[in-house]
C-alpha cells in the first residue's frame, strides 16, 4: 500500500494519476482533508480516507497499511508546519510505514535566504529522527513561470529583482518521477534532488522568449525595495512579496543553480525545460 497526502492538489494529485498507471489502484490509498473532492479517485478504485496534518488520529487511520507514505508538503505561511508536517511523521510512524517520503526542496541546506528553506531543512531532520526510513525529495522550482517573471508577455520585459541560475521544472515530471520511485525496487535513502537539466538566469530566459515571439524581451534589474512597492501598488500583501523577495535574494546566491540529472535517469527521458515550458505558454 502506497498512501499520498494532499492528493486533491496539484503535485500529489498528479502523482497519484502515474502512480495509476504502474500499480493497481488497490494498493494506493489517499489522505485527504475532503473525501469528497478524491470521489473520482475512489470511483477508480483508490482507497480514500479523511485526514490532515492539524488531525493526527485521523492521519494514523488514513496511513494505515501503508507500505510507504508520500507527505506532500504544506506552504501556509501563517501556520506552524514543521509542527503539522512532524504530526505527519509520527503518525506515518505509528501506522507502520516502512518509508516516509517527503517533498522537500532543492536547496533546503542551512544559509538559505528563502525563508521555507528552514521548513524543510526542520521537516528533513525530523525524518532523520523518526527510526524509519526516509527520502526527501528536493523538488526543483515548479511553480508557472509568470510567477517568478512577471507580466513579460504584455510588458515586453523581465522587470524583477537581481537573480540567479534556476533549474526551472515541470510540475508534471516531478510528480510523473515521484510516482516512479514509490512504484519501483530502488531505494533512496535521504535527500535526493530532482531538477531540469540546466539551470537558466532571467538574462537567459529574456533570449529565450526573445527568439520564440520575434519581439525583443528586455530584461530589467530592478531594485528590491522598488520591486517590493511594486508588488504592494498591484495588490499583494507586503509580507507576502517580502517572502518572494527571499527566493530571489536565494537565487541570486547560487542556492539553486546545481542541476542534477536523476530526473531525466527516472524518467527515461529528458525532462522539460524552462525553454519547452515557455514555448507551450505562448502557443496556449
Amino acid at each position: 500500500m502506497i498512501v499520498v497526502t494532499g492528493a486533491t492538489g496539484g503535485l500529489g494529485g498528479a502523482t497519484v494519476e502515474h502512480l495509476l498507471q504502474r500499480v493497481p489502484a488497490d494498493r494506493i490509498g489517499v489522505s485527504v482533508r475532503d473525501a469528497a473532492k478524491a470521489q473520482h479517485l475512489a470511483d477508480r478504485g483508490v482507497r480514500v480516507r479523511q485526514g490532515s496534518y492539524e488531525d493526527p488520529a485521523g492521519l494514523r487511520d488514513s496511513f494505515d497499511g501503508a507500505e510507504q507514505v508520500l507527505l506532500v508538503s504544506g506552504n501556509d505561511p501563517a501556520a506552524d508546519m514543521v509542527g503539522l508536517h512532524r504530526n505527519a511523521v509520527e503518525a506515518a510512524v505509528a501506522a507502520g510505514a516502512r518509508r516516509i517520503l517527503y517533498t522537500s526542496q532543492q536547496g533546503a541546506v542551512p544559509g538559505n535566504p528563502y525563508r521555507p528553506s528552514d521548513i524543510h531543512i526542520a521537516t528533513e531532520a525530523v525524518l532523520g529522527d523518526s527510526g524509519v526510513p526516509w527520502t526527501a525529495l528536493r523538488n526543483g522550482a515548479y511553480g508557472p513561470l509568470d510567477q517568478v517573471l512577471g507580466p513579460w508577455q504584455r510588458t515586453g520585459v523581465i522587470a524583477q529583482p537581481e537573480d540567479g541560475p534556476v533549474p526551472y521544472t515541470d510540475r508534471a515530471d516531478v510528480a510523473e518521477a515521484t510516482a516512479v520511485i514509490l512504484a519501483g525496487d530502488r531505494s533512496f535513502d535521504g535527500p535526493v534532488t530532482l531538477t531540469a537539466p540546466t539551470a537558466v538566469t532571467f538574462d537567459d530566459l529574456s533570449e529565450i522568449a526573445s527568439d520564440l515571439t520575434g519581439h525583443t524581451v528586455k530584461r530589467i534589474v530592478l531594485d528590491d525595495e522598488q520591486w517590493v512597492a511594486d508588488q504592494i501598488t498591484i495588490g499583494v500583501p507586503e509580507p507576502m512579496a517580502r517572502l518572494m523577495l527571499t527566493w530571489y535574494q536565494a537565487a541570486r546566491a547560487g542556492c539553486f543553480a546545481e542541476a542534477g540529472p536523476l530526473l531525466a535517469e527516472l524518467l527515461g527521458r529528458e525532462p522539460r525545460t524552462a525553454a519547452d515550458r515557455l514555448a507551450a505558454h505562448i502557443a496556449a
